[in-house]
């Protein structure tokens, strides 16, 4: 009913419409109607919906248009009743666009044919199974039941054919659904394996479909399935599949891999780029906003080879999985983190068997791993050899990525430190080679792997000590080299480690900018945080800050003490990196001094190596290998090396208390010689001792330093300047005596002398220089004898002192002997004709510590601690068991002291009497003391005194020792005098440092002759009656101190003031030359010898004079100079209020002849002793070789003999006398040209007026011509002096001849001051004995060479001006050299004796007419120079007024005034102080004065009418 009454409806509605499309009704009519019907029914719309449709059709297919529209207008006029989704699905496209409905017809076509297609025509997956629904589950079903059971591949298998047969299936279907089974069931492979093997078809279809798997999974946002990379690595392990087929399948492909490995390497360096330079506020921000953006934008895409790789990995596959990261840049698989993890997992369960072995620490558990299942995986290693096999190419592989497993690296770190221990202990040969490649191979691993791997750890401090478990048993080298290779070739390879270096250098910038001494503990903990990773890249950076700001070094220091044993280690490799540094110079650009960042690293290695247990043997080897090279400046490393771990400090700056200190035994030097506290330096002293022996680097460092001494001068010296090259000079000396101290005071006996070869194998074999040679020998003679000696005590049991010293004695002969011999070799064998061997080595092998006790100083130092131990007491604030312990402290050193001292006491009192039995047979002197001096300076003192503070005090003290034994042919004057005579070549070839101690040993010396110049009774008791004081020497020996022979006490003032006139005469020289080195020299000997010179007031203010001047001089040019000399001059003057006048120094008056008896007169005047005594005199000086015409009469004639003095002060001696015939004759004929120029220079009958014109019109041409000559640089020779010049030449010659024969050549320096010295010596010496023979002068032609020099004295401006010196130099050059001649040839001299001795009485004879109409010339003279007084005054009036006494050795630059011409006119026989009243006279016009007062003149008037009385008094007793 309901179905026909829907199709009345149905066509009711139809007919209804239909009439509006032909036009019959009204639409709007129609449309209400229709709407009211609506509302009957809830399915009429769609009924109306449906009468449309057919419409469409009808009207669609009719021409006319008028129905058409008639019928779209009905339809519009009904979509307000009628659903557009129901038009939508019933109406034509093209009416619903008319209707507007839709928007185009076309493309609503296009988009229901698409959504056709997809719902009736695209094939999905599981329609697969619609073919064969039921063949299709079945199999499913077979697949995926229950295995647990007897089901085996081959039962499925047959079941799987079956279906196929039955149910028509396709065999590749088949193959997939297993696949996907297997996929979804990966725990199944064993099954599913030998399934497919089983079932296998063509390798490539399977691999097709594998293929084709991975490629659906290549979509963009599509993840491939790990199950899938599970089943492809299985079969790729069971070789079911070939990786080359399926390689092809993967993506991304290789050429993508390559260029997004460039980038990040890329990237990580500009990351690298903007944390070094600087970026400001604005643009940091905007740069995070982008590095944010990329991060969320950027997914990485799904890499399927590495997807692989990691299952490849995780089933132990290792074949197919290095294959894979071959085709891959390095490190680019496992710097993904799940491949670094999975092969970390397979190393560990390739190891674990001989990890368990090896490797595990005492009672460490550790968890045991399960080993794989699959047989085909790497084989577990069993021992270290299996290593090689796959083990140490995994580590390769996993480089720097090893950081992700912490315990792997604790593993392999292990296993390492094990097979070190098997390497050092199995010595068979057969396994030395697999050793070795073992050795190298962990080597590698270290170097690739686990350094790297330590860097990208964050601060893993256990980590880093781990490592130097392993490490500390590799050779510095080794580890070195590792280190290298991981500061300046890692960090580059690597994008992750580019990226780490840039941001601890961030890091490090950031604590360093904040690090100052308050904030040490914050930044240090800071520093070890960043240290513990990369402590190569913070050292490289602290290292180059100290560099800049030395002011960093303290702070530094202190904030490392959070640093890990391997960062210790790394630090020092990171010093000597900086050190050898080639791009810096070592030298400032004005080339005369270290540069500071070499003087900031050596104190960084000082402090630092003290402070922290660092091993030392790469450093030292270091300096070694630099000295091997000629290279000296790295010495200022050991130099504060030494000094901060021994606490041994070289300083020539040190206080006579801490001088005296050092003389003591060990404990006084620690306590009292050094300007620092030695504390706590026990353990750094044993760690470098320790360095140095297990090295083999003691002797070798100690023999490079003692030959690149020299080697400074001549090999490294060419091209730099010469205050460099001192300096580098003084800090190899230094660092020598420091490193030599330290051995010798830290090393037992037994390893000292292994290591310490003979003195001949030293000096011969290593070229070591004497002086070092036995430097270092002499600490091991001490061991020996004091072995020796122990040895002896034990084997006799004696308590009595005298057994005890001749044990002593009887040891030090044992141990002594031997060297005798050796040093025969040292020197030629003419040597040994005046000093012994004995003597030699004695004084080469004592020490300051034997021969004298230093009681003040113990004193000092036990007063001190008493001082601490009350004040302890006083103090409140100290706990109680504080007080205790260091009162403890102090009380136990008290007694080491006062135990010390005793047996210092002891060992001293030994050794002088061990020197007392040795003195007689010291000196043999075979050829003249005045060889055996010489020989004893240039081999024994001059070598000595400069080569340390201690040897210089030492020195003095020796010599001052051989003088109180009393040794035989052993002169103290003549040794004292040569000191003093010839100290400008000496101080010229100083060193800085070698002046402050050759200073040293000046005053030394000059304190003792000031003792013994003080005091007559301390002169009477340590020096009359002395062999050294014999003023006559004889062939035969002395005659036990002859009263006559001796000098006394008046005469030795005389010779200490011409000692002092020397001094100064030398001194003005240096300060005159102009020479930085002269200058500076002298001005720090001055500055040491202060305490005793100058002592003289008129020698004072000349030299303040000439300072005052250099001051004014240097102050712009050399600051340097200015500050030395500023210093000087300062402590001149605060020693001005203890100078004294010259007469108080040495009595100048003359004594009155009846005041004293006769038998004490030694003065000049004195005639106790008959003339025929004088000539006795003159016999026994000319059996003595060379001395008999050097004998010269003493203070007869004084100023004429200062003034040749003072023309000869840059030679070594005091005199002018020859040793030659030809010298003897030069001088003759010198002396009657002078005369002869005299007498017509100044006639007797010529009036005063006329007389006085003449002589200064003479005096007037005399200077200007010598003042051109100065000026052109010629000097003018006379003829006596071009005879000495030829001389001179055949005595170079004769010496070059003498070295081509094989006579060893003596060095030029040495040369020069021995036949210097022995020149200037023999006046000297004589004028200071020969007051004690007769008042008869000296022979004419040795009086008229000193008038003609006095004449040129009086051409020039003072006997202190360099031009005098400079005016006389060529002369006294050439006496040297004719002094030579006779020392090089001992057997010619003896034939010349016999000649000089001839010479000598014809010069006697004819002396008393020669001295006559000597006396008549000085007459003249003396009426002439009264008339120039006036014109001297102004030169006088500062000098003092006293007058010249006979006994005068020296003139100095106080003037007395002249005698009256009256009461000259008056005497017939002139006394010698007329004598030198006149020769005075040039001297003090050229010095330069004042205007003399009134008063002064009458004073020096009266003075001069008393000595012209006591001349007639002297004339009349003896006619």
């Amino acid at each position: 009913m309901l179905s026909f009454f829907s199709s009345d409806i149905q066509a009711a509605l139809y007919e209804i419409c239909l009439q509006v499309v032909q036009g019959n009704l009204k639409i709007d009519l129609v449309s209400t109607v229709l709407g009211e019907m609506m509302e009957l029914r809830d399915d009429l719309p769609s009924v109306l919906a449906d009468v449309f449709c057919i419409l469409d059709l009808e009207t669609g297919a009719l021409e006319e248009k008028s129905k058409r529209d008639h019928y779209t207008h009905l339809v519009g006029a009904c979509l307000s009743f009628v659903p557009e989704a129901i038009l939508k699905e019933r109406l034509d496209p093209e009416t619903l666009e008319s209707l507007g409905l839709i928007k185009q017809a076309h493309q609503f076509n296009q988009k229901i044919v698409k959504i056709k297609t997809k719902l009736f025509y695209k094939q999905q997956k599981f329609n697969l199974l619609r073919e064969e629904n039921e063949g299709y589950a079945k199999l499913i079903t077979e697949l995926g039941q229950d295995l647990s059971g007897n089901i085996t591949s081959n039962l499925v298998l047959e079941s799987i054919k079956s279906l196929i047969g039955c149910f028509n299936l396709d065999p590749n279907r088949v193959l997939d659904i297993i696949l996907e089974v297997y996929e979804s069931r990966s725990d199944q492979d064993e099954f599913f394996l030998s399934l497919i093997k089983s079932y296998m078809c063509e390798p490539v279809t399977l691999c097709h479909i594998l293929g084709f798997k991975f490629k659906f999974y290549q979509e963009p946002n599509e993840e491939t399935p790990k199950s899938l990379y599970h089943i492809a690595a299985a079969l790729l392990h069971h070789n079911l599949i070939e990786l080359e087929d399926l390689y092809v399948h993967l993506m991304p492909v290789d050429a993508t891999i390559v260029e997004e490995h460039k980038r990040e390497i890329s990237e990580a360096k500009q990351i690298a780029r903007k944390l070094v330079t600087v970026v400001l506020p604005s643009e940091k921000s905007e740069e995070k906003e982008k590095e944010k953006e990329e991060e969320k934008n950027d997914k990485p895409p799904d890499n399927q080879k590495l997807g692989l790789l990691e299952a490849l990995l995780r089933i132990g596959d290792w074949h197919h999985a290095q294959s894979i990261m071959d085709q891959m840049p390095s490190f680019y698989a496992t710097s993904h983190k799940a491949i670094a993890l999975a092969l970390c997992q397979l190393v560990h369960l390739t190891v674990e068997p001989l990890y368990r072995r090896a490797g595990v620490p005492k009672g460490a558990k550790g968890c045991a791993l399960q080993p794989l299942k699959n047989k085909r995986a790497p084989q577990p290693t069993e021992s270290f050899e299996d290593l090689r096999k796959d083990t140490f190419s995994m580590f390769c592989y996993l480089g720097p990525h090893l950081s992700h497993d912490p315990i792997l690296f604790a593993k392999i770190v292990r296993l390492g430190k094990a097979f070190m221990k098997e390497y050092q202990t199995d010595s068979r040969p057969e396994a030395k080679d697999k050793m070795e490649i073992l050795l190298s191979c962990f080597l590698s691993i270290a170097d690739q792997v686990l350094l790297p791997s330590l860097s990208l750890m964050e601060c893993n401090a256990c980590m880093s000590e781990e490592l130097w478990g392993l490490f500390k048993l590799f050779p510095y080298q080794h580890r070195y080299r590792l280190y290298g290779q991981w500061k300046n070739e890692t960090y580059s390879g690597h994008p992750l480690l580019v990226k780490v270096k840039a941001q601890t250098v961030e890091r490090a910038k950031y604590i360093m900018k904040r690090l100052t001494k308050e904030n040490v503990k914050q930044s240090g903990r800071q520093i070890g945080k960043l240290s513990h990773s990369n402590p190569t890249i913070l050292f490289d950076y602290l290292l180059s800050q100290i560099q800049w700001y030395d002011n960093l070094i303290v702070p530094v220091v202190d904030s490392l003490k959070y640093l890990t044993s391997l960062n210790y280690d790394v630090l020092a490799y990171c010093i000597i990196e900086a050190l050898a540094n080639p791009e810096k110079e070592k030298m400032k650009h004005d080339d005369t001094t270290l540069s500071s960042w070499l003087q900031s690293l050596a104190s960084l290695c000082g402090a630092v190596f003290r402070k922290y247990p660092i091993e030392l043997a790469g450093l030292l080897q270091y300096v070694t290998n630099q000295l091997k090279a000629g290279k000296s400046f790295d010495l200022l490393i050991l130099k504060e090396v030494v000094q901060k771990m021994a606490g041994i400090e070289i300083t020539d700056e040190m206080t006579s208390e801490q001088l005296e200190a050092m003389t003591g035994g060990e404990q006084l030097k620690a306590e009292g010689g050094y300007f620092g506290q030695i504390r706590n330096t026990k353990k750094s002293s044993q760690r470098l001792k320790d360095t140095l022996l297990d090295h083999e680097l003691a002797l070798p460092l100690c023999l490079l330093m003692a030959q690149q001494r020299n080697g400074v001068v001549f090999l490294e010296g060419g091209e730099k300047h010469l205050k460099l090259v001192g300096h580098l000079y003084d800090q190899c000396h230094d660092t020598l005596v420091q490193f030599g101290g330290f051995l010798a005071s830290n090393l037992s006996t037994e390893d000292y002398i292994k290591r310490v070869p003979s003195i001949d194998v030293l000096c011969n074999q290593f070229h070591t220089p004497h002086d070092a040679a036995f430097f270092l020998s002499r600490p091991m003679y001490a061991h020996q004898i004091l072995s020796r000696y122990d040895e002896l005590k034990k084997a006799e049991k004696g308590n009595r002192q005298q057994q005890k010293v001749h044990k002593y004695v009887a040891a030090c002969e044992h141990v002594m002997t031997p060297v005798h011999e050796a040093v025969v070799s040292l020197h030629p064998a003419r040597v040994w004709d005046d000093l012994r061997p004995q003597f030699y080595a004695t004084f080469w092998s004592l020490t300051m510590y034997d021969l004298a006790v230093p009681h003040a100083a113990y004193d000092r130092e036990v007063n001190k601690l008493k001082v601490q131990i009350k004040a302890i007491e006083e103090n409140p604030e100290i706990p109680m068991n504080k007080k205790k312990k260091e009162k403890e402290r102090c009380t136990a050193l008290q007694e080491k002291l006062q135990e010390e001292e005793k047996k210092q006491t002891e060992h001293v009192q030994r050794v002088l009497h061990r020197l007392k039995l040795e003195k007689d047979s010291w000196l043999l002197t075979k050829s003249t003391k005045n060889e055996t001096i010489t020989k004893f300076l240039q081999l024994c003192l001059f070598p000595r005194c400069i080569f340390s503070s201690i040897d210089a005090v030492y020195c003095a003290r020796f010599v001052e020792l051989v003088h109180q034994q009393k040794t035989p042919n052993f002169c103290t004057l003549l040794c004292y005098d040569r000191v003093f005579s010839a100290i400008i070549y000496t101080v010229a070839s100083c060193t800085e440092n070698e002046s402050h101690r050759y200073g040293r040993f000046l005053c030394c010396m000059l304190e003792t002759v000031t003792r013994w110049h003080s005091d007559r009774s301390v002169y009477e008791k340590e020096c009359v009656n002395y062999p050294g004081f014999l003023t006559i020497f004889r062939a035969a020996g002395f005659d036990g101190g002859n009263k006559a022979d001796q000098l006394d006490y008046e005469n030795f003032r005389h010779v200490v003031h011409k000692w002092h006139y020397m001094l100064t005469k030398a001194s003005v020289h240096c300060l005159e030359t102009g020479d930085y080195t002269h200058i500076r020299n002298i001005l720090i000997v001055l500055t040491k010898i202060l305490p005793c010179y100058p002592k003289v007031l008129n020698l004072g203010q000349a030299l303040e004079c000439r300072v005052h001047k250099i001051c004014l001089e240097e102050k712009d040019k050399r600051p340097d100079l200015y500050a030395l000399a500023m210093g000087y001059s300062g402590r001149l003057k605060s020693q001005k209020v203890h100078m004294v006048p010259e007469n108080e120094f040495h009595h100048k008056d003359q004594p009155a002849r009846s005041a004293t008896p006769a038998s004490q007169q030694n003065g000049p005047g004195s005639t106790s002793k008959p003339a025929a005594n004088a000539s006795k005199t003159e016999e026994g000086v000319s059996e003595d070789g060379d001395r008999g015409k050097d004998k010269p009469q003493g203070t007869t004639k004084p100023v004429n003999k200062a003034n040749s003095t003072a023309a000869k002060v840059t030679t070594s001696n005091g005199n002018g006398a020859l040793n030659s015939t030809k010298a003897v004759k030069d001088d003759k004929e010198k002396s009657g040209k002078e005369k002869k120029e005299k007498k017509e220079k100044t006639p007797g009958s010529t009036p005063e007026a006329k007389a006085e014109n003449r002589r200064e019109k003479q005096r007037d041409e005399r200077a200007g011509k010598e003042e051109r000559v100065v000026r052109e640089g010629k000097e003018k020779t006379p003829k006596a002096d071009r005879e000495k010049v030829k001389l001179e030449e055949k005595s170079s010659k004769d010496d070059k001849a003498k070295a081509g024969n094989g006579e060893p050549a003596e060095p030029a320096r040495e040369r020069d001051a021995i036949k210097e010295s022995k020149s200037k010596e023999k006046g000297d010496r004589n004028a200071a004995t020969a007051t004690l023979k007769s008042p008869n002068p000296r022979s004419e032609s040795a009086e008229s060479e000193r008038d003609h020099k006095r004449r040129k004295l009086d051409s020039h401006s003072s006997p202190s001006h360099s031009s005098s010196v400079k005016d006389n130099s060529n002369e006294l050059k050439e006496s040297a050299s004719k002094h030579h001649i006779n020392f090089n040839s001992v057997a010619r001299s003896k034939s010349r004796e016999k000649e000089v001795e001839k010479k000598d009485t014809e010069n006697t004879q004819g002396r008393s007419k020669e001295k006559k109409e000597d006396r008549k010339e000085r007459k003249r003279d003396h009426t002439v120079s009264d008339r120039e007084t006036s014109q001297e005054s102004k030169r006088r009036k500062d000098e003092n007024g006293t007058n010249s006494s006979k006994n005068s050795q020296s003139t100095s630059p106080s003037c007395d005034s002249p005698m009256s011409p009256e009461k000259e006119k008056s005497k017939r026989s002139k006394s010698s102080s007329k004598e030198k009243a006149e020769s005075v006279k040039p001297e003090r016009t050229s010095s330069g004065g004042k205007k003399e007062s009134r008063h002064d003149k009458e004073k020096s008037e009266k003075k001069e009418k008393r000595d012209s009385a006591a001349g007639k008094e002297e004339k009349k007793q003896y006619p």
